[in-house]
């Protein structure tokens, strides 16, 4: 359910059934020549919505999904025309201020779902903070880590975000300048000596921001991407709702 097609007549309606929600999260930043600025909200959001679909289709009722939070934290794309970035202070507390709006409702078990690699650090200080201090429970989850053995192939504007795009939104990627992506793509995210990342910003490693290559990332291949990604994150969105919330006794 779309929190953003829905009336709230029908949010009312089950608030009773499930105490569950999904957040996506994402970033507006370059993508390569080929893809999109917001490939990491849009991927999110798609993976929200087919994880919340496998859980409806085993519980039998929906699971809301709110829009996607979509500038995070990106400064280290700054260098490309377009992307857009926030602090990790004001990410983080928007989020939670958004969790905490769900909570009021009743939704008060979230998964964050996440597309975009430079969120998730911040992601998980803010589900723990949530969890601790808010009376709701909250944790995250980054879909290209839950994409089996393609997970090894994650990149930027690389196979996998390319093929999911393909997949359900083809219409935003340029074909014709996936070749360009491929020869200016760098083969792994940094400059690493002796197990130290010596960049901090893409453009220092990256000719045209791309990692990996793009036309290794077909729509098939992005239809098996969300299969994967829907089915671990039903699965997650099971534990969370079965999980014993009491907080455990302090012990001195």
């Amino acid at each position: 359910m779309r929190l953003t097609e829905a009336a709230w007549t029908d949010v009312g309606g089950i608030r009773g059934e499930t105490d569950l929600a999904l957040l996506p999260t994402g970033s507006t930043e370059q993508h390569g020549p080929h893809a999109p600025l917001g490939t990491d909200a849009i991927t999110a959001e798609a993976v929200a919505e087919a994880g919340a679909a496998a859980y409806e289709d085993r519980h039998e009722h929906p699971v809301p999904v709110a829009p996607p939070v979509t500038v995070g934290v990106a400064a280290e794309h700054r260098h490309f025309p377009g992307t857009l970035w926030v602090s990790e202070d004001t990410f983080r507390s928007y989020v939670r201020e958004t969790v905490a709006s769900l909570a009021h409702h009743g939704f008060d078990r979230v998964v964050l779902v996440n597309g975009h690699g430079g969120n998730a650090a911040a992601l998980g200080k803010v589900a723990g903070r949530i969890s601790r201090e808010d009376g709701a429970y909250a944790v995250p989850f980054t879909w290209f880590e839950h994409a089996g053995e393609h997970s090894a192939e994650m990149g930027h504007g690389g196979p996998l975000e390319t093929a999911l795009v393909r997949h359900v939104r083809p219409d935003l990627v340029r074909e014709d300048r996936v070749e360009e992506a491929r020869e200016g793509a760098s083969d792994g995210w940094g400059e690493w000596v002796g197990g130290v990342n010596l960049a901090y910003d893409s453009a220092e490693f990256t000719e045209n921001g791309v990692v990996g290559d793009p036309s290794a990332g077909d729509a098939d291949r992005g239809g098996e991407l969300l299969d994967l990604a829907a089915t671990a994150l039903a699965d997650l969105l099971e534990a969370v709702a079965d999980r014993d919330r009491t907080p455990p006794e302090y012990r001195g």
